[in-house]
């Protein structure tokens, strides 16, 4: 899909900004301002949702850009670590507009996201409902130096995100944007530790949400130490084949992909993490242009 013209008329939209105990203070804190103050249409509110207990130096940043933003802020602190599924859903329940922003506390939303992505959802002809982007992964700190490691691009129009989203996550989850409408006709975030966006878009388009995908790179993701360990290991095999078992009995894939994504997608949450690794480069990435 072509990029849309920029701009900051449209609908107001809230972001939704979940943040929890192992989160980085300075992370969030820059992640914040990129989806606020630097971005050329900024969202109407943030609903800032606290996951659980924090460290008290984490604390002391939720409150100052509670306090600091000149975007109102929403607070919605759980008293108890309820996942992230679980996080989301209160947080939605608390946005006041029907068009939402994703956005994680680790991440960078680079300034033209929203006024690129908005009118997909906004517009008054042929609107989607979901609407994600290419992104850039990347490693290093704020004040070492930062490598641009790999971009990631989902397809772009909805019939080869419906076709991708048979075998894999056709969005990136934290680029997305969605109405809230869309988001509960399908039944909400559910539990699925590290998989609960991706059982949601299946529902999404299953139940006739239309979707897109920018093919420009609109999110820096970051990508720090531990991230492909986290892509596989005995948790998160036992939810890929739950998964697996929820898109075959809602009809969603057929027995053929089932056991083809049992076999591929399974084998690859169970085989070690320097295969993992190369897998994933090959398969879901490609190196930046020099």
């Amino acid at each position: 899909m072509s990029r849309p013209s920029a701009g900051t008329a449209g609908e107001p939209f809230s972001l939704l900004l979940p943040v929890y105990r192992a989160d980085s203070p300075a992370f969030l804190r820059r992640a914040f301002a990129s989806a606020t103050s630097q971005q050329t249409r900024p969202p109407a509110e943030v609903v800032l949702v606290r996951d659980g207990p924090v460290p008290p130096e984490l604390a002391a940043v939720l409150d100052e850009l509670a306090a600091g933003s000149a975007v109102p802020v929403v607070r919605l602190d759980l008293p108890q670590n309820r996942g992230l599924a679980s996080a989301l859903e209160a947080g939605l329940a608390r946005c006041s507009h029907e068009l939402v922003a994703r956005m994680d506390a680790d991440d960078v939303s680079l300034p033209h996201r929203f006024a690129v992505q908005l009118p997909l959802l906004d517009g008054e002809v042929d609107t989607c409902d979901v609407v994600g982007s290419a992104l850039e992964e990347f490693s290093g700190s704020d004040d070492g130096g930062e490598t641009t490691l790999a971009v990631r691009t989902p397809p772009a129009g909805h019939d080869a995100i419906a076709v991708r989203a048979r075998f894999h996550s056709p969005f990136n989850h934290p680029t997305v944007v969605y109405r809230r409408s869309a988001v509960a006709r399908a039944g909400g975030y559910r539990d699925l530790p590290l998989l609960e966006d991706y059982w949601l878009f299946t529902r999404m388009i299953a139940t006739g949400s239309k979707a897109a995908n920018v093919a420009e790179p609109l999110v820096r993701y970051r990508v720090g130490a531990g991230a492909y360990a986290r892509r596989g290991g005995l948790r998160l095999l036992r939810s890929e084949l739950l998964l697996q078992r929820h898109l075959l009995a809602e009809g969603f894939t057929t027995p053929a992909q089932f056991v083809r994504n049992t076999a591929v997608r399974g084998g690859y949450r169970a085989v070690p993490e320097g295969l993992r690794r190369l897998a994933y480069r090959a398969v879901f990435t490609r190196r930046p242009s020099a």
